[in-house]
């Protein structure tokens, strides 16, 4: 029993580290998403490097139907973020980058939040280049309202809002010879989706068995690789085993770390989540 027990909290520090970011197990299809990751890997180059947050009085519950299908919908909206105070709040629905002006209400918009149980810490946006800070800007493209554009290249994801504007957010790329580029759909999207370390992973870590996906892999929450939330990208009717997903680890958001995934702070990607349908098209460049 003590062996077991040892085992098992051996496991569970280990995963304390978030791994390969991109895998999980879709409940509703008949196989198990092992990814197209190297767990190890990703381990020994992106190690957890999130402070610990200043405790924020206020917080944010959010809510989503996960499970109803519903075409894209751009909400011109902060997306229920709180704001500085009740005389702005009207300006501000209005026009939503006021929100990104102002220093107190960028904060705002990347404090601690629980949902569900789960605390999941601030951004420091003090420590974040502005350019990776939710903003909507200005944005010229022949593409749809609703649609998801990725630019590699800036490390920027816009969702389109049509009219010339955009809101950009900042994301983490895979590294050379790991990213996915091409245009695909977002066939669903996962609050809190289980991470599944492929069978290959498990045997060379006998103590990740419990978490394979044999076992139902690793349940969601704030230290799982992807976060509060996954968008999963399909291309011709096939799973691109791709994930536009959340992070515990804010600081690879910018940079060019990830397994091949494209990943966000869990504050953006709950904003993303919510602003986009099943169905909505994406372009990865």
């Amino acid at each position: 029993m003590k062996t077991r027990t040892f085992k098992t909290v051996l496991a569970l520090t280990l995963l304390s580290v978030p791994l390969a970011g991109c895998l999980s197990s879709p409940e509703d299809l008949n196989f198990y998403d092992t990814g197209s990751t190297d767990a190890d890997r990703f381990v020994a180059q992106t190690y957890p490097v999130w402070a610990r947050p200043v405790v924020v009085k206020k917080k944010t519950v959010f809510t989503s139907d996960v499970n109803e299908i519903k075409p894209t919908v751009v909400y011109q909206d902060t997306a229920g973020y709180p704001i500085a105070s009740a005389a702005t709040t009207g300006a501000m629905m209005q026009h939503p980058s006021l929100m990104y002006a102002q220093p107190k209400l960028r904060v705002a918009a990347y404090a601690e939040f629980e949902e569900g149980g789960r605390r999941v810490p601030a951004v420091p946006v003090e420590n974040v280049d502005p350019e990776f800070l939710r903003k909507e800007v200005a944005y010229k493209t022949s593409e749809q309202p609703g649609t998801l554009v990725v630019d590699t290249r800036s490390r920027h994801l816009y969702l389109v809002l049509g009219n010339g504007r955009a809101m950009r957010y900042g994301v983490g790329i895979g590294r050379q010879g790991y990213a996915w580029k091409g245009r695909g759909v977002i066939q669903f999207k996962r609050e809190w989706p289980r991470w599944t370390p492929s069978e290959d992973y498990v045997t060379n870590k006998p103590e990740m068995k419990m978490f394979s996906a044999s076992y139902g892999g690793l349940v969601g929450g704030v230290n799982n690789p992807l976060g509060a939330r996954a968008l999963y990208i399909f291309a011709d009717g096939k799973d691109t085993l791709f994930r536009v997903h959340g992070t515990p680890d804010w600081k690879s958001v910018g940079k060019q770390v990830s397994s091949g995934c494209i990943r966000m702070f869990n504050q953006d990607v709950v904003d993303l989540y919510r602003r986009v349908g099943r169905g909505a098209q994406i372009v990865v460049k």
